[in-house]
């Protein structure tokens, strides 16, 4: 069965941290690439950050994440992350797990797979 299920969402003031977790089926995880996405109240949803086991392996962030995002994966817990710092008021939106059997791509409709969404709220 597919599945992907977020986790680690909550409220946090800016300058703070959150690790969002996405726990995965095998299956799942054993795609080529897995990403965050996000959606913010009145706007689209956008890629947050990607990886992928596709050749010796690569890293995708989207340039608001300024660094300040971290996109990684345990195997052995098939998990992906995102672990988020120094959190602005403008990160607030519905973060996504999505998984894609193509290599990194920016685009929404090339990942088959999505989670239910994890909520991250960042007061100012």
């Amino acid at each position: 069965q597919v599945q992907l299920v977020e986790s680690g969402g909550g409220l946090v003031q800016t300058g703070g941290s959150l690790r969002l977790s996405c726990a995965a089926s095998r299956r799942t995880f054993s795609s080529n690439t897995m990403a965050w996405f996000r959606q913010a109240p009145g706007k689209e949803r956008v890629i947050v950050a990607a990886t992928s086991w596709i050749g010796r392996g690569s890293s995708y962030y989207a340039d608001f994440t300024e660094g300040r995002f971290t996109i990684s994966r345990d195997n052995a817990k098939n998990t992906l992350y995102l672990q988020m710092n120094s959190l602005k008021p403008e990160d607030t939106a519905v973060y996504y797990c999505a998984a894609s059997a193509r290599q990194i791509g920016t685009d929404q409709a090339q990942y088959d797979y999505w989670g239910q969404g994890t909520q991250v709220t960042v007061s100012s």
